[in-house]
C-alpha cells in the first residue's frame, strides 16, 4: 500500500497564521476610510495598512497589493463616472453601482482573507506590483 502524503500548495511560503489572515483582512476593509476621508480615504487607508504589514507575512503583501490595487482603480473609476453627472445625469446610477460594488467587493475580499483564501478583485487595474 501506497502512503498519501500531505502536500503543501507552497512549501516554501511560512504557515499563514491568524494574525496573517486579520491584517489581511483589514488590508482590504481599510478601504471604508474613503467614507469618511473621500476620495483618497480609499487608498490611504489600505496603503498605510499594507506599507506597515507588507514584510510581516506573503499573504500580507498580496493581499494588501490588491485593496490598494483595486481602490485605486475605483477612485479612477469614479473620477471618471464624476463628469458625466454634470453632462448627462447618468453619472448618478453609475456612481451608485460602483460605491456598491466597492463596498460588496470589500467586504467579500476581507471574508475570503479571513478564511486564508487569497481573493483577487475584479475589474482591477494592477497598478502596484
Amino acid at each position: 500500500m501506497s502512503e498519501v502524503s500531505e502536500v503543501q500548495p507552497h512549501p516554501e511560503l511560512p504557515e499563514l497564521t491568524n494574525d496573517a489572515k486579520n491584517w489581511a483582512m483589514i488590508c482590504h476593509l481599510a478601504g471604508f476610510f474613503g467614507f469618511g476621508l473621500p476620495v483618497a480615504g480609499h487608498v490611504v487607508g489600505p496603503l498605510i495598512i499594507w506599507m506597515l504589514k507588507r514584510d510581516e507575512h506573503p499573504f500580507i503583501d498580496h493581499q494588501g497589493k490588491e485593496a490598494v490595487n483595486f481602490q485605486i482603480s475605483m477612485v479612477i473609476y469614479m473620477a471618471i463616472a464624476s463628469p458625466t453627472i454634470c453632462l448627462f445625469f447618468i453619472g448618478i446610477p453609475i456612481l451608485a453601482a460602483l460605491w456598491l460594488l466597492d463596498i460588496v467587493l470589500m467586504i467579500v475580499a476581507a471574508v475570503s482573507a479571513s478564511r486564508g483564501e487569497p481573493y483577487r478583485y475584479p475589474l482591477t487595474i494592477r497598478l502596484v506590483k
